[in-house]
């Protein structure tokens, strides 16, 4: 039997839990992001904890977390869907910058024109400056996600990843000119395939 040393530091699962941000107001920084819908954690004191809907990391923030300057920091948020997403920031209050996508000449306004996976940001700051880069992202590139466990961190995500399938299946059965009976083989191989980056059902 291989012992974890022998094993590498390549086989041991490490998690990323938390960022740290930081803040000039505390307070004002957590009015901010439990605007948001961000939960807000069980913390000690001095720490203010938050995590996003469906992320499995948190970010913190707190008089003496961090000696970086307010505002210097500069994180991602993956959704599945970028236009329901600015549309709800923007209710709860949020100022967001408008759609941008790489072309041949570099980033431009706008949504990715075939709405392709890590085509599309927006941006928003807190009230610190900190700036949080929305990225819509539906299927994986290669290599990113584990092919094994296929899961979905929220009910909104696995909505979004059937609703992809049910697209992608109904293309399908005009390609095949049949009804297909077998749908829900179908729909598990596709969200599989999208969540692994490996190549979908035909």
């Amino acid at each position: 039997m291989t012992s974890p040393q022998d094993r590498g530091i390549g086989t041991i699962d490490m998690k990323l839990e938390v960022v740290i941000i930081p803040v000039a107001d505390v307070d004002r920084a957590k009015e901010f992001y439990t605007r948001l819908g961000w939960r807000l954690d069980v913390t000690p004191p001095g720490v203010v904890q938050l995590t996003p809907h469906g992320s499995g990391c948190s970010v913190q923030f707190g008089p003496t977390l961090t000696s970086a300057a307010p505002g210097s920091a500069k994180e991602y948020l993956v959704v599945s869907d970028i236009e329901v997403a600015r549309d709800a920031l923007v209710a709860a209050g949020v100022e967001v910058g408008e759609f941008s996508h790489f072309d041949a000449d570099g980033l431009v306004p706008g949504l990715d024109p075939e709405r392709r996976s890590y085509g599309s940001w927006a941006s928003f700051s807190d009230p610190d400056g900190n700036t949080w880069i929305l990225q819509e992202v539906t299927t994986r590139l290669p290599g990113r996600v584990d092919p094994g466990p296929t899961s979905y961190a929220s009910a909104s995500d696995l909505e979004g990843a059937l609703r992809r399938a049910a697209a992608a299946h109904g293309e399908h059965e005009k390609r095949t000119g049949e009804a297909d009976p077998n749908w829900p083989e179908w729909y598990a191989a596709y969200m599989v395939s999208e969540q692994a980056g490996t190549e979908p059902p035909r």
